[in-house]
């Protein structure tokens, strides 16, 4: 596909940056789903089981390219979802903690007329597959989260672990009123590229070939500029870090104390800068299932876009594995 180029024209249209095709011109479906009182954009490719896939920041559905590709080649309806905010969903004017964004998951599978999913989930994706786990247990068949550890063990670093608190400074940049949302799409959304760039590992190549990366890196921007995405896209982070001391922020995290009870892949890059190995590792103290650890050597935040063929491989060969390993 030919990205758009990022610059100081007209915002984009949800529709112009967001219902983009796949690399190589495989078909994919774009429609809108209802989900929990909001309308959500999904892309589709592919049928058998459902498996649902969650974004993080600062990107959309589209970082799942490569992965819906193998999926639906593997015999799966792999399905990525915009999260409320983001992309072609809903920019609502609240619902942004992650029990409402975990309940707009669960309710796109029953929009898609499915039973249930397996989860995929990363970064901010991965907090809410967790949540969502726990929450509607009986919609999730398994789970798969990439880059983020259990809710519960992620507030423990942020309160406790000195360098996860420091890894993770763009989070507390976002608690500012204004400036985060003006820097976010200043320039093009230059900072989505900044970041990008600087919370990979060092083989990022985003589409497996020569200079592909800087067209991805177009698109993310021109998606961030679609007006009210900057604001939307970074409530969840203001909730996680203003609620740790308030009543609905403390019901939460007992809340999660519950155990996942579904069979997990916990994935991470062994050089991700923004949320350290250590911090990540031991959340499956919180699970009561099958639960297997992959580190991935030398990627960093974003191993499913470093090494999309080493990523689809080991998701695709646990998803088929009747009987996980502990």
């Amino acid at each position: 596909m030919t990205a758009p180029s990022p610059d100081s024209s007209p915002a984009p249209t949800a529709a112009s940056a967001v219902r983009i095709s796949l690399p190589g011109g495989r078909a994919v479906t774009h429609r809108d789903v209802a989900a929990n009182g909001a309308r959500f954009h999904v892309a589709e490719v592919g049928d058998g089981p459902l498996v649902l896939l969650l974004h993080g920041f600062p990107q959309f559905w589209w970082t799942w390219r490569h992965q819906l590709t193998a999926l639906a080649d593997a015999g799966y309806r792999a399905v990525a979802m915009d999260l409320r905010g983001v992309g072609g969903s809903d920019r609502t004017p609240r619902g942004y903690d992650p029990a409402n964004l975990a309940l707009d998951i669960t309710g796109v599978i029953r929009s898609l007329g499915e039973p249930d999913a397996a989860l995929v989930g990363h970064d901010l994706g991965g907090y809410l597959a967790w949540t969502a786990a726990v929450m509607r247990p009986k919609l999730v068949r398994r789970l798969v989260v990439s880059s983020m550890p259990h809710p519960r063990r992620w507030r423990s670093a942020m309160l406790a672990d000195f360098g996860q608190t420091r890894a993770s400074s763009h989070i507390w940049g976002f608690q500012r009123p204004f400036v985060p949302e003006r820097q976010l799409v200043a320039d093009g959304g230059a900072l989505v590229g900044e970041l990008i760039r600087e919370w990979s590992g060092p083989r990022l190549q985003a589409d497996g070939s020569e200079g592909a990366d800087e067209e991805a890196l177009a698109v993310y921007r021109r998606a961030m500029c679609i007006p009210s995405t900057a604001h939307c896209s970074i409530e969840p982070y203001r909730w996680m870090m203003r609620s740790m001391a308030r009543p609905d922020g403390l019901q939460f995290y007992r809340r999660m104390k519950r155990p996942v009870r579904v069979p997990t892949l916990h994935l991470h890059g062994s050089l991700d800068p923004v949320m350290r190995t250590r911090s990540a590792a031991g959340s499956g103290e919180y699970v009561e299932a099958p639960y297997r650890w992959r580190l991935f050597d030398g990627l960093g935040h974003f191993p499913h876009e470093e090494d999309p063929a080493a990523f689809s491989t080991e998701l695709v060969n646990w998803l088929k594995d009747p009987e996980p390993d502990r």
